[in-house]
């Protein structure tokens, strides 16, 4: 039998979609939390270094021990320097992270990463050729190659139009989607905000 009233139709609509949208709110929540985090350390990573923290599972890194980490550029390599001490809530500090390791590094990881250097170093002339045909206004300073692949051009310049245009062109030259990182005579050009080594409420302690 079809129930005609439509008052308790409506309720009955009004509650699934009330416990959908809750079901959503929690799938997104588990998604934003990103993987377990047991510790934090300290590490070094990129061919022009830069020092952001890591979380992980099960034992922790020394110092000195390479790892393969994930961050907004692609899986890369990194150098341990030093597991950090968490003050407070090691779930808020994980919200600070730059991103996580992934394993040690491996045998072929090494083999990977040499492999790469070496046709980086050969394709850096060719790169500068680009920048000049394309009349860019930056200098390209060094390049790499992430373990997943991934394309880095380290350019002597300020985030901005020019790093932009660079990617641009890049794209449409067929090299795809790449990874401009700005430098100065300092080091990275940070960025507005994310997960570099600031006050997260961690200690080297």
């Amino acid at each position: 039998m079809i129930d005609s009233n439509p008052s308790f139709s409506e309720s009955v609509a009004d509650e699934c979609a009330t416990e959908l949208s809750q079901l959503l709110e929690a799938a997104d929540d588990a998604s934003a939390a990103g993987p377990p985090v047991e510790w934090i350390v300290l590490a070094r990573y990129g061919q022009v270094p830069q020092v952001a923290r890591f979380g992980g599972t099960g034992p922790v890194p020394a110092r000195d021990v390479e790892i393969v980490v994930s961050t907004e550029r692609g899986t890369e390599v990194a150098m341990v320097l030093q597991p950090l001490t968490v003050r407070g809530s090691l779930a808020d500090a994980a919200q600070q992270l730059t991103g996580h390791m992934l394993r040690l590094l491996t045998a072929a990881d090494r083999e990977l990463v040499q492999q790469r250097r070496q046709a980086d170093d050969q394709s850096f002339s060719a790169w500068l050729q680009r920048a000049e045909n394309w009349k860019l206004q930056l200098q390209i300073v060094d390049l790499e190659h992430t373990l997943d692949d991934r394309l880095i051009l380290y350019v002597l310049n300020d985030r901005g139009p020019e790093t932009t245009r660079l990617a641009l062109l890049a794209a449409a030259a067929g090299f795809g989607v790449i990874h401009v990182q700005p430098v100065s005579a300092e080091g990275i050009v940070p960025e507005k905000s994310g997960g570099g080594c600031g006050d997260c409420g961690c200690s080297t302690h």
